[in-house]
């Protein structure tokens, strides 16, 4: 998609692709928030003659055997692909600004006994569902709720670390100075045990700029290079969406959150009639499985949908109120949380410094504020040229 634009007289979508023009009485955003690669801006890399990409954009004709391999950034994306590439490479650097905290992740086999409960006794199996969902879901009292309890699971990722990596020096520069939970907690068993390999280094020092066959640090030190891999997340605050759609009064999404994300339930935005975002704002999970939002979400829009049709088609445009109240409602449930006093900056908190991204309480919460869709929350467009044809 190209852009996407209400016309208010015609009361629909006029959507531009690369395939064409097309019209929709309803439009679903389901793009997600960690899909649009970001890359950093270093001085230089335009000039660097190796190779580049992100690691959400894998060249996979590219061979790194035997090669000097730099990966700039070390959170989910690189924890996973690192382990996988170090015994590949000759020499793998590891650009880290700043120490992830890494739990175990203890992903144990489900042993032929245990299967065949669970295909005799569906129970079993739910009852297993259900434990996993609340020991996920138990997190949210450090997260949210009472931050000092994440003390408990740092030790236990201070364990794994020193189990891990036997080397002091390079143990140091892998612990976190932040409370767990302010960036994305990482579940792995491959990652630490890949940096203490003998080709791998370890650089926390800034990089300075990007040199044409190597990358030249903070401290002066200049690394020649023969590959750089981006493990640096995506466009989540800034999503390209921003600046493709255009509401009511014709302006874009970008100038009606001027930097913050808004919506309502994380799902309907005001001035943009008959839009769902999925996984929008304020529907971001650090603790659980994000597909419990999008099943939420995606209950919450069917109704929504049932309620057009039961209004005659008319189109429903979330109350400028009624969002206004969510987001100061998340914004105070935000203040004190892991996310905003922890300690660090992540992707979590837009440039502003609001906790934009995340859903700050338990899940069942969320799912119970999207039970029902209240038609009084929202203000009903006459039914239009599109509908009545």
């Amino acid at each position: 998609m190209l852009e996407a634009a209400w016309n208010e007289q015609r009361g629909l979508w006029e959507i531009r692709t690369s395939a064409g023009d097309f019209t929709a009485e309803i439009l679903i955003s389901g793009m997600g928030g960690l899909s649009e690669p970001a890359l950093p801006q270093l001085e230089g890399l335009d000039s660097f003659q190796g190779t580049t990409f992100h690691s959400a954009q894998w060249d996979h004709e590219h061979s790194l055997a035997g090669e000097r391999v730099a990966v700039i950034g070390t959170g989910a994306s690189a924890v996973q692909f690192i382990p996988e590439i170090q015994p590949e490479v000759g020499e793998l650097q590891v650009y880290q600004r700043t120490a992830p905290w890494i739990v175990p992740r203890k992903n144990a086999k489900i042993n032929p006994r245990l299967r065949r409960l669970f295909q005799r006794n569906p129970a079993a199996m739910k009852l297993m569902r259900g434990a996993l969902y609340w020991s996920a879901e138990l997190l949210v009292l450090g997260l949210a709720k009472e931050p000092r309890l994440m003390r408990i699971l740092e030790r236990v990722a201070e364990q794994n670390l020193a189990r891990q990596v036997p080397d002091p020096a390079l143990r140091a520069k892998l612990k976190p100075s932040y409370r767990l939970g302010c960036k994305r907690i990482l579940f792995t068993d491959q990652y630490l045990p890949a940096l203490a390999k003998p080709n791998v280094e370890v650089i926390d020092s800034g990089i300075r700029e990007v040199r044409p066959h190597s990358i030249l640090t903070a401290d002066g030190v200049e690394h020649a290079v023969d590959t750089i891999i981006f493990g640096t997340g995506f466009h989540v605050t800034d999503q390209p969406l921003v600046d493709r759609l255009r509401g009511r009064d014709g302006r874009l999404l970008a100038e009606h959150w001027h930097g913050t994300m808004a919506a309502f339930n994380g799902t309907t935005i005001t001035g943009f009639p008959n839009l769902f975002v999925l996984l929008g704002p304020y529907t971001g999970l650090g603790h659980t499985s994000i597909v419990i939002m999008i099943e939420a979400q995606i209950e919450y829009m069917l109704k929504a949908l049932d309620a057009i049709d039961a209004h005659r088609g008319a189109a429903i445009d979330v109350r400028p109120q009624a969002q206004a109240a969510f987001v100061a409602e998340m914004s105070r449930m935000a203040e004190g949380t892991v996310w905003t006093a922890g300690g660090c900056k992540s992707w979590y908190l837009d440039a502003h410094g609001n906790a934009s991204t995340i859903w700050p309480d338990f899940t069942f919460r969320f799912r119970s504020r999207t039970k029902r869709f209240d038609t009084g929350d929202y203000e009903l467009l006459p039914r239009k040229e599109a509908l009545a044809a």
